[in-house]
């Protein structure tokens, strides 16, 4: 066989026939034998190629796929969210890295079956996989740039195609295949290795050690702290957790481990807290910004995270306010700008009940106040983000009009980014905001005034995320996910 584009002859593993599978684990068990091989297969014709130079032919494998055929409406329990095709068709959905999703690929794939009481195909799809995307299974290998090498790479391997990465899926625009398909899962299998890459560029941290359950904060302050709770729980064998993972993949299982300094901090530091099955935590300091709150979560959603929480720092907006005073966030403005080509700002982005009760469970065990005493440190209501940080120096008429005609009660720049991309990945979330300072009122983020109050305040807004994140942890999974995120016509895997 030649390849067109070339006209070199294409190389290629055995492509084996489909089989079919009425046992989840049978099937992802194929997946990864179809992936591994393939990766394998790119690996080594790469590794001869560095070393031996152009091999005269084009090289290529491919990425394992997830099929099923339905020939009638499934009767499915309608509390589900997900688990259950739509209508009757063919679905699929290209696979990379099974063996690190083996779990959620299991659940996934048990639910169609039993819902559908079909089998589902495992096979090798028509999508080639990208080189770079194979070698990154195997850390010891790294692709030259461009140029580094004795050939252009692209004329013998597969690279990354970003005319078809994109998400079109979550963002509700995708087309069935060329083969009459339509989508079984939420990103195919180039998007989440674009997204696997990104995550280890910028969080210095694999993205197996990503938990279920992710904190995004705004300060390092919070990270210190993170650290001295996992060290505490790590004491305790009741904790149920294992490990805590830190920048450049450094892991310690005791309270007393050490941790090595990072020669250099990524954009993002990331740390995990762990458990079995991924039901520990993980906080990314995400810095300040709607941009860098986008790019975390365009990348972390496609782990299939069970919730994301917000809990930074923010500017409140009402008098009766202190500093230190917590905000639950039960709507959002939107003037942060980073997602209005993917989600038009008229689309509402809901509370879920879950998710806001668990915060405010935490807040009253935290500071041990309920009921209306609760309403002394803390306030519900909308939270407005926005992209210029220094949005005081503007002229203020048009601004606070706005904010007040909103009933806007608290201001930052990543709560409703965070939250509006939840809101399109179906990824549940939510945000619980302190306040620390209060322009509007003459009570500016100053050095000494923003001490006291990371002294006073971090330990404690930080133990609230992570008890509501306990909480949420407990829930089972089609509780957590609210058919409130889903739309008319939703894929099958979560």
């Amino acid at each position: 066989m030649q390849d067109r584009s070339t006209g070199l002859e294409l190389v290629m593993p055995e492509l084996p026939e489909p089989e079919m599978f009425d046992n989840p684990k049978a099937a992802v068990a194929r997946l990864c034998d179809l992936y591994d091989g393939a990766a394998t297969f790119l690996k080594d014709r790469f590794l001869q190629a560095m070393a031996q130079g152009h091999p005269g032919v084009r090289i290529r494998a491919f990425y394992p796929q997830v099929r099923i055929t339905t020939t009638s409406f499934a009767k499915v329990d309608s509390r589900l969210s997900f688990g259950h095709v739509t209508a009757p068709g063919t679905y699929a959905t290209t696979v990379t890295r099974p063996g690190m999703f083996r779990r959620y690929l299991e659940q996934q794939i048990g639910l169609l079956i039993g819902n559908h009481g079909v089998d589902v195909e495992i096979c090798v799809s028509d999508t080639p996989m990208p080189v770079h995307f194979a070698v990154a299974n195997f850390p010891q290998i790294t692709v030259p740039q461009e140029g580094a090498a004795d050939f252009i790479l692209r004329d013998v391997f597969d690279v990354p195609d970003l005319a078809s990465t994109n998400d079109d899926i979550v963002n509700g625009v995708a087309t069935p295949d060329a083969n009459g398909a339509h989508p079984l899962a939420p990103f195919t299998a180039q998007r989440v290795d674009y997204s696997l890459a990104r995550l280890a560029h910028y969080t210095a941290t694999a993205p197996e050690h990503f938990q279920n359950h992710v904190l995004f904060t705004n300060y390092q302050f919070y990270v210190s702290e993170f650290e001295a709770y996992a060290r505490s729980v790590l004491a305790d064998p009741e904790s149920g957790y294992t490990s805590f993972v830190s920048t450049g993949n450094a892991e310690i299982t005791t309270p007393d481990g050490v941790l090595p300094e990072a020669p250099r901090m990524p954009q993002m530091p990331t740390y995990h807290l762990k458990k079995p099955n991924g039901a520990g935590i993980t906080l990314v300091n995400i810095g300040v910004g709607p941009s860098n709150a986008k790019t975390a979560t365009d990348h972390i959603a496609v782990l299939r995270p069970h919730a994301w929480l917000m809990v930074g720092h923010c500017a409140g907006l009402r008098n009766s306010q202190s500093l230190g005073d917590f905000v639950l966030a039960h709507a959002y403005l939107r003037e942060d700008k980073v997602l209005d080509d993917d989600l038009p700002v008229w689309v509402p982005i809901p509370a879920l009940a879950e998710i806001q009760i668990a915060l405010e469970d935490a807040v009253e065990k935290e500071t041990e106040l309920e009921g209306y005493d609760l309403k002394r440190v803390m306030r519900t209501g909308t939270v407005a983000s926005v992209d210029n940080r220094n949005w005081e120096l503007r002229e203020h008429t048009g601004p606070v009009q706005r904010l007040s005609q909103s009933r806007a009660i608290a201001l930052d720049m990543e709560s409703a980014t965070i939250a509006a991309n939840g809101f399109r990945f179906r990824v549940p979330y939510g945000t619980l905001l302190c306040v620390s300072d209060k322009p509007l009122h003459g009570e500016l983020k100053l050095p000494g005034m923003a001490s006291d109050f990371y002294q006073t305040q971090v330990t404690r807004h930080l133990r609230i995320g992570i008890r509501a994140m306990e909480t949420l942890s407990k829930m089972p999974l089609e509780r957590i996910h609210s058919r409130k995120l889903r739309s008319f016509e939703e894929t099958a895997f979560l």
